[in-house]
């Protein structure tokens, strides 16, 4: 309350202030227009005294023209305008008011004074007036902005120990205007910067300024531009940049030593938060490697999950819990979060129940190894659609504990894949990896066996059982990024396995639209790959993200090659070669079809016992039975 009050005051003050000083201003405005004129310095002058007459006629206006200044500014809402944030249109307002406010004096002075022969003055002496008092209400409301603004960027051109930022502003649009604006102000995240140049891919506008800040064309001349001028931070500022044309700028910033940052339109939504207008934050490195959003059929999705009943395994996972977020736009009427670790599903169940008020969410607790678990979810809420994300995903570790791997990723699949065809789930959705193709690792095989599990179910069962196959995803647990993140804050070394490794990479939302996308396409028995984009080297994005963290490779941050890991291998593929000649395009541009390798799912059924007994046996005889069933596994 006494913050309230302490407001007021202050608004009343000020407006008073206003009062006061226009009262002043106006006045003064009529005497500098009597002397310029009397002296003689206007044209037609009489280089006279000023007569008393010219004096009674002032008399009355130290009156009247405050008075018609106070009515006409208060209609305007000048008072209680705040002047810090004025734009250029305020300044109009300024004119147009005055303007106003002298007309009143003109044709008062005509019907009442000068109409009574008391006093005929020039008309233009006015006119005069009208211009003084413009200036000095500007000067008022606009004066210590401009003083600011110019020592500001004196001060900061006289030496870089002024402590601002030398800005470089990318985008010389309304955006990047209104950031220019923003630093002016010296506003919150805005504060402590110069603009120094802009640049812009618009030829009509090279040489041209922004708020006195000259704008250059080309931003392939960045790296350039950013050493000649000294920059410091660079602010991306194109709020309709494709994210094909981000990655470009970005690019060109990278090669340079300078912090990036990009501008966050308020039409930007994460995580259902709206992003405050126009601030600036920080580039992710999911912006050096993103692609332009995916479309995907919003009616062939919804016409499967609409009003049903939909089960996520693995739901509180970093995949799981993104799957569960896009499922719930197209609200299902329940939505089952499975996971065996409690604290990540009921994060995703809190926020769903927040944020979609029409589906039922519920959180199961259990593991898809127990049937027994397994068999009472299925039973209870006999779900349509199933998306199996529940998996060990970690490449190394599953080396390490191969036998964990087989039961959790083989027989755990299996278990729900059995349920599904027992209690008739309609679509049967599997997430896979990349690796999965030509398997190095004990991950990769046993996603791949998995694969060949989901098309043996496809053969005898009316669910529709597929598989989705795609790379690494960024921000997912496990990812090389929080790893790198880490190294970067403690100051280094960044450990890159070879710099000669490639993967490909997707983002959590990208990965999980094109997963539901595929659903839709609901054809039985078949593995789905989604279209990766390029392959990334991880020594580039190492780089990059050492670039990002505002520091210089090999200078503030060094790399160190720490060599491949058991399983891993330089680059994934999505394809094995006995699938490429049959590869086959869908209705959407990012989701291909392979024809499912012929195998003997009777001789496959047996190998899947053996491998079940090698699992309790350990990891030489679980190691030796995957490499049986995949002749193309082959241990790194």
């Amino acid at each position: 309350m006494g913050k309230v009050k302490n407001f007021i005051s202050g608004s009343i003050s000020k407006a008073l202030l206003y009062i006061i000083l226009d009262a002043i201003y106006i006045n003064f405005s009529i005497l500098i227009s009597i002397g310029l004129w009397f002296d003689g310095s206007i044209p037609g002058g009489s280089k006279v005294a000023i007569p008393d007459t010219v004096w009674i006629w002032y008399l009355f206006m130290v009156i009247l023209a405050p008075v018609i200044c106070w009515i006409v500014y208060a209609a305007f809402r000048f008072y209680n305008n705040l002047w810090e944030y004025a734009a250029i249109e305020d300044v109009f307002k300024v004119i147009i008011a005055n303007t106003i406010i002298f007309i009143c004096v003109y044709f008062i002075d005509s019907l009442i004074i000068s109409g009574k022969q008391l006093l005929i003055l020039p008309k233009r002496m006015i006119f005069v007036a009208c211009v003084s008092n413009i200036i000095l209400c500007v000067l008022t409301r606009f004066g210590g902005r401009i003083v600011k603004r110019v020592f500001n960027y004196a001060g900061h051109m006289m030496s870089k120990k002024a402590g601002y930022k030398r800005v470089m502003i990318i985008g010389a649009g309304n955006t990047g205007n209104d950031v220019i604006k923003k630093i002016f102000k010296n506003e919150p995240r805005f504060e402590d910067r110069v603009p120094v140049i802009v640049v812009d891919d618009d030829k009509e506008k090279n040489n041209t300024n922004i708020n006195g800040v000259r704008v250059v064309y080309g931003t392939k001349s960045i790296p350039k531009l950013a050493k000649m001028y000294n920059i410091d931070e660079i602010i991306i500022a194109i709020s309709t940049a494709t994210n094909i044309q981000l990655r470009k700028i970005i690019d060109y910033c990278t090669k340079t030593e300078c912090v990036l940052k990009k501008v966050q339109p308020i039409s930007d939504i994460s995580n259902g938060v709206l992003a405050t207008q126009n601030s600036i934050m920080d580039i992710n490195i999911a912006d050096l490697l993103s692609r332009d959003e995916i479309n995907i059929d919003v009616k062939s999705i919804s016409g499967y999950l609409k009003h049903k009943i939909v089960l996520v395994t693995g739901g509180g996972g970093s995949i799981g819990s993104e799957l569960c977020r896009q499922i719930s736009k197209f609200s299902p009427s329940k939505l089952i979060i499975f996971d065996v670790y409690e604290n990540s599903a009921f994060e995703i169940y809190n926020e769903l129940r927040e944020n979609y008020k029409e589906t039922e969410f519920i959180i199961k607790i259990g593991s898809i190894r127990d049937n027994v678990c397994l068999e009472k979810l299925f039973n209870d809420f006999k779900p349509a659609v199933v998306f199996h994300a529940a998996a060990h995903k970690h490449v190394t570790l599953m080396e390490n504990c191969p036998e964990e791997a087989v039961k959790n990723n083989v027989f755990g699949t299996m278990n729900v894949a059995i349920f599904a065809d027992k209690y008739n789930v309609e679509r049967f959705v599997l997430l896979s990896t990349d690796k999965a193709v030509n398997p190095t690792n004990v991950m990769g095989a046993t996603k791949r066996v998995t694969e060949l599990i989901i098309q043996s179910m496809a053969v005898k069962s009316e669910t529709k059982f597929m598989a989705v196959r795609f790379g690494n995803v960024l921000g997912s647990n496990g990812s090389v990024i929080p790893i790198f993140k880490r190294q970067i804050k403690n100051g280094g070394p960044v450990t890159v396995t070879d710099p000669e490794v490639v993967r490909y990479f997707m983002t959590i939302p990208e990965a999980a639209r094109l997963v539901l996308q595929a659903g839709g396409i609901g054809q039985s028995g078949k593995i789905f790959v989604l279209d990766m984009g390029d392959p990334v080297k991880i020594n580039d994005l190492a780089k990059n993200l050492i670039r990002l963290s505002g520091y210089v490779p090999g200078k503030d941050i060094n790399i160190i090659y720490i060599g491949l890991r058991p399983g891993e291998k330089l680059y994934e593929e999505l394809i094995m070669e006995d699938e490429k000649d049959e590869l086959s395009v869908t209705y959407h541009d990012k989701i291909f079809i392979t024809k499912p390798v012929e195998i003997d799912y009777t001789l496959f059924k047996k190998q899947l016992e053996r491998l079940n007994d090698a699992s309790y046996a350990g990891s030489e005889e679980t190691y030796k039975v995957l490499q049986e069933i995949l002749p193309n596994f082959k241990r790194r």
